[in-house]
């Protein structure tokens, strides 16, 4: 018989093609099992593989001051479908494979009626499809739904029929995902801070860093025990799951805060700010923002709290003038010589262009930020040492001993503050004196609801009540439109005004350090304390078109306008310790009727507050009645035919610059009336001085017999 070799050939062919889609199909499943199944068959493996399986606990809560959930570790799903039996028998299986067909066929519609409902971007005709499909191709692991799905959704689709059933009656399963969900988004999200995606590695940054330990619970520990031809899961240790945070943040405030601060920042196109608001009396730290920055080139910053910058004239009040008032004798009403003024090798300037203005101060100090005031009275008073002592009882922990210099009374610091402990720390003046430490979470609850830690703050007095107070009205008094007193157009205006509320009592200190590179402003009012700062992240000074540096104050107005809406305004309360009188502005002491009032420049006379105990007991030196030729307004010498008294300044020995209280300075003799002429003086005359009496004439030669002594002494915090 003769073989037929096309025949053999073609059989031949057909094998090796059978053999090669075999192959395919082969191929096609591994892929399907190592990329698109992977996680189910991992997790199957490691029901049956693994001895010991450690049991993840859930992350606790970060729940807001006013209850609502901030942060929450919210379980994800995604569903799958197992069409076939998994009977081992074989006539048990087929019976119970017609029992799942009956069934599922007898809910189809229903069922996907009710996935449409769930999940509308797919009809239920589209449901139907997509099923019918994977019971053709009798897969034992077909996803339902493409994407992963809440537990809400979750729990709906349980509801629905055959999925109801438990896997092996049913076939429905899942597969849970443990995700950190943030309900309000990108709202305090610094603050917050994140998670790693795996949950093993722990928190990132922020609160979810601070408190991982408490936040993550404890995990717990399984292994697999065969009982009656079944696997179980046997509980050795159970998981512990985290405890809940109750923080102080208040997710309305915060939105204040953000919206306000990121706004401006937007319609400026500046750069980044940083906002911090206190609760003053419980130190609670109700919103902290740390943007506009991108949070692409550190994701653990967070400028408010890890950051610290020059905090510029803030400075002065915590570092110079507290300390003055509280420890050293000094009074708001306290002088200092605005003038020239050098230490070792660095001269001091003010801030203004308006000219030096003589006798100033602490209230001036303040209200105006004298640079020269602030500096002298560390210097003169307080010492760069015991202003340093204070600050780090005012919650400063970055001063170093490079700060024990004069320039500390002026924020010119060697690493800066963080805008929380410059807040915190006028936060204490305006809680009375009392430093209470600022707090971000008040509770730590476990899961069945019982407290573990109830968080009470550190609390110590830094400041006496009656120097937070005077500070406090000082401070007050810089968001009020004043204008210092001096000749007219001569004296600086109040810096804060651009800050001021309308609807409740504020007071407040603005900072601006060398080259316009940080601004500050840093208030409070009975209710709350809040800080902004603004600049570039690598101290690039702040260019003209972020409307200079004053934004910040519009900022800070805006915040605390809308967080105190619907509020009653206490004011600041006067302690007992408090007590007024009536003293001369330009001596800070007694005024004397007549004479005081009739400074060149106005009524010197004004009424200030003291701690009790602290009034001046001595009058003025600083102003004195003088008699002058009436046609020179000079000294008069014996030919000058007509003569008045007026009031003039005394100035201190030894200072010779030109400053808004030399103008007015005792004059030097006539040298219009002479012993042979009323008109001009006689050579015999020609020790009299031949420059006229006018603006910057501060010399007093030596007087004769006929013209009255003039007072040495200079007022406080001066020394020869």
């Amino acid at each position: 018989m003769a073989v037929n070799k096309k025949n053999i050939m073609t059989r031949y062919f057909f094998v090796i093609l059978i053999m090669a889609l075999i192959g395919v199909a082969i191929v096609v499943k591994a892929g399907v099992t190592m990329f698109a199944e992977r996680q189910y068959w991992q997790d199957v493996a490691d029901r049956f593989v693994k001895e010991n399986v450690t049991v993840k606990p859930n992350r606790g809560n970060i729940i807001s001051s006013d209850g609502k959930l901030m942060a929450s570790s919210l379980p994800e799903y995604r569903i799958y479908m197992d069409f076939m039996s998994g009977e081992k028998d074989e006539k048990r299986r087929k019976k119970d494979q017609a029992r799942r067909d009956s069934i599922l066929k007898a809910n189809m519609d229903s069922i996907c009626i009710g996935l449409h409902k769930i999940f509308p971007d797919k009809s239920a005709a589209q449901f139907k499809a997509h099923l019918q499909k994977g019971r053709q191709a009798k897969s034992r692991n077909y996803l339902i739904y493409p994407k992963r799905i809440s537990y809400i959704q979750y729990k709906e689709v349980k509801r629905l029929p055959v999925f109801c059933l438990n896997r092996y009656k049913g076939g429905f399963k899942e597969l849970a995902y443990n995700q950190r969900k943030k309900p309000f988004g990108s709202l305090a999200a610094r603050t917050l801070g994140d998670v790693y995606a795996d949950t093993a590695q722990g928190a990132k940054n922020g609160i979810e860093l601070a408190f991982d330990t408490i936040l993550k619970g404890r995990d717990g520990l399984t292994h697999r025990q065969k009982v009656m031809n079944k696997y179980l899961n046997i509980v050795d240790v159970a998981p512990i799951d985290g405890c809940d945070l109750i923080t102080t943040i208040d997710v309305g405030m915060q939105d204040i805060c953000e919206k306000a601060l990121v706004d401006k920042l937007k319609e400026l196109n500046a750069t980044v700010g940083v906002v911090v608001l206190m609760e003053v009396t419980t130190g609670e730290v109700k919103a902290i923002s740390g943007g506009r920055g991108a949070k692409t080139a550190n994701l653990t910053l967070n400028r408010a709290t890890n950051v610290p910058r020059q905090p510029g004239s803030t400075f002065k009040v915590i570092s110079s003038f507290a300390p003055a008032l509280d420890t050293c004798g000094a009074t708001l009403g306290s002088v200092y010589y605005d003038a020239p003024y050098t230490v070792g090798t660095k001269t001091f300037r003010n801030w203004y262009s308006g000219g030096y203005q003589g006798y100033s101060s602490i209230r001036d100090g303040i209200i105006y930020s004298m640079n020269i005031v602030a500096v002298r009275c560390m210097m003169e008073t307080v010492t760069p040492q015991l202003g340093v002592e204070y600050a780090k009882n005012f919650g400063i922990t970055t001063l170093t001993s490079s700060d024990y210099n004069a320039a500390t009374a002026l924020g010119g610091l060697t690493e800066g503050v963080t805008n929380l402990e410059l807040t915190s720390a006028f936060a204490t003046i305006a809680n009375q004196g009392m430093y209470t430490e600022p707090i971000f979470f008040t509770k730590i609850i476990d899961r069945n609801g019982k407290v573990l830690i109830n968080n009470e703050p550190e609390t110590r007095r830094v400041l006496k009540d009656s120097t937070a107070f005077l500070l406090t009205d000082a401070l007050k008094d810089s968001m009020i439109g004043n204008r210092k007193f001096a000749r007219p157009g001569a004296g600086p205006g109040s810096t804060s005004t651009r800050a001021k509320l309308e609807n409740m009592s504020c007071a407040g200190k603005s900072g601006t350090t060398t080259g316009n590179n940080d601004i500050w402003f840093v208030g409070f009012t009975p209710y709350y304390t809040a800080g902004i700062w603004s600049g570039y992240d690598l101290n690039q000074k702040l260019s003209s078109h972020t409307e200079g540096t004053s934004y910040h104050k519009d900022i800070w107005r805006k915040i605390m306008t809308r967080v105190h809406e619907g509020m009653s305004d206490p004011g600041f309360t006067v302690p007992d310790s408090v007590e007024t009188a009536s003293i001369c502005r330009k001596s800070g002491k007694l005024a004397i009727p007549g004479v005081c009032d009739h400074d060149p420049r106005g009524n010197a006379i004004y009424t200030e507050y003291f701690a009790k105990g602290t009034v001046p007991t001595e009058s003025c030196n600083v102003h004195t009645t003088v008699t002058v030729c009436a046609e020179s307004g000079m000294l008069p010498t014996e030919f000058c035919p007509e003569k008045i008294s007026r009031v003039c300044i005394t100035l201190p020995a030894g200072e010779t610059g030109e400053t808004d209280d030399s103008y007015f300075a005792i004059p030097g003799y006539c040298p219009i009336h002479g012993s042979t002429s009323t008109v001009l003086p006689s050579e015999s005359d020609a020790t009299s001085p031949t420059v006229p009496y006018g603006p910057g004439y501060i010399t007093v030669p030596d007087a004769p017999p006929t013209v009255p002594t003039v007072p040495e002494n200079i007022g406080p915090g001066f020394s020869d």
